[in-house]
C-alpha cells in the first residue's frame, strides 16, 4: 500500500483559506477521490519564497491517506493538487508518498 501525505498551505502568498472553504474543498475534491478514508491534521508550515528568498509561515493542513498502490493514484493526486492551486492561488501542494505495509 501507499501512505500519502498532502501538505496544503492556507495563506502565505495566496488567498486565505477559511475552515469553511477548506471543508468544502475536502468534501468536493479529496473525499470523492479517496472515499475509503483519510485523516486530516492541522499544522504550521513554512517555505522559502523563490522571489526574494524570504521564509514565510502559514497555517496548514496535512491530509494522510493510505491507499492500494494502483496507477490511478497519481492521477487523483494531480487532480487534487491542481484544483487547490487554482482555487486558492497557491504555488504548490506538497506530496510525500511512501510504500508501506498496512491493514484496516
Amino acid at each position: 500500500m501507499l501512505a500519502i501525505d498532502l501538505l496544503f498551505g492556507r495563506g502565505a502568498g495566496g488567498l486565505r483559506v477559511s475552515e469553511t472553504a477548506w471543508a468544502q474543498f475536502l468534501a468536493r475534491e479529496v473525499t470523492p477521490r479517496f472515499p475509503d478514508g483519510l485523516t486530516v491534521f492541522d499544522a504550521s508550515g513554512q517555505w522559502r519564497n523563490p522571489q526574494g528568498g524570504a521564509v514565510l509561515r502559514e497555517r496548514s493542513k496535512v491530509v494522510m491517506i493510505v491507499a492500494p498502490e494502483q496507477p490511478p493514484v497519481q492521477e487523483r493526486l494531480d487532480a487534487i493538487t491542481a484544483s487547490y492551486k487554482q482555487r486558492f492561488q497557491q504555488q504548490s501542494v506538497g506530496i510525500v508518498i511512501r510504500a508501506v505495509c498496512a491493514s484496516f
